[in-house]
């Protein structure tokens, strides 16, 4: 594979993802494994680590897979490639969902970015479900255009204020 298919087909592995997160968010984790997903939405408990967090392994196991695959294959080969890009969507999340979103490590909390005030916006709508029916919003990165249009209004209000 020359630089340039590497390159292409980690970045088309880290896209792909985020279509595989929503329905895996949407069937997986709120339909038959809620029990694992619910602690997330009904913060019912004291601990750091939430029951939620085992979901990791969902992508985490095929990731680990593929690099050895390709380690023992080649570099040649796509499958290292195709690990290293759900490793990246894996960090990606982390840094997104679990440290500016949820502030699970009070890191990049002022943003006035009009992509992550939507995207935050989005979340939060998609928390206002404690159970697991009626949800929205299940992807991570990709944000429904109603949330840019509350952002960039929302970064209006704010700039006038002061």
């Amino acid at each position: 594979m020359s630089i340039w298919q590497i390159i292409g087909t980690v970045v088309l592995t880290f896209v792909i993802m985020e279509f595989v997160a929503w329905p895996t968010h949407r069937f997986v984790m709120h339909g038959f494994l809620w029990s694992l997903h619910k602690d997330h939405h009904q913060r019912d408990h004291d601990h750091v680590l939430e029951r939620n967090d085992s979901f990791f392994l969902l992508f985490a196991i095929p990731s680990m897979a593929l690099f050895l695959i390709g380690s023992l294959r080649g570099l040649h080969t796509p499958w290292l490639w195709i690990g290293l890009g759900i490793l990246l969507y894996g960090i990606a999340y982390f840094l997104v969902h679990e440290i500016f979103i949820h502030q699970r490590i009070k890191w990049l909390r002022n943003s006035n970015s009009t992509y992550f005030l939507a995207l935050r916006r989005a979340h939060k709508v998609h928390h206002k479900h404690t159970g697991k029916e009626d949800g929205e919003c299940f992807g991570m990165l990709i944000v429904p255009f109603i949330y840019f249009r509350e952002a960039r209004r929302h970064k209006r209000e704010n700039s006038s204020v002061g």
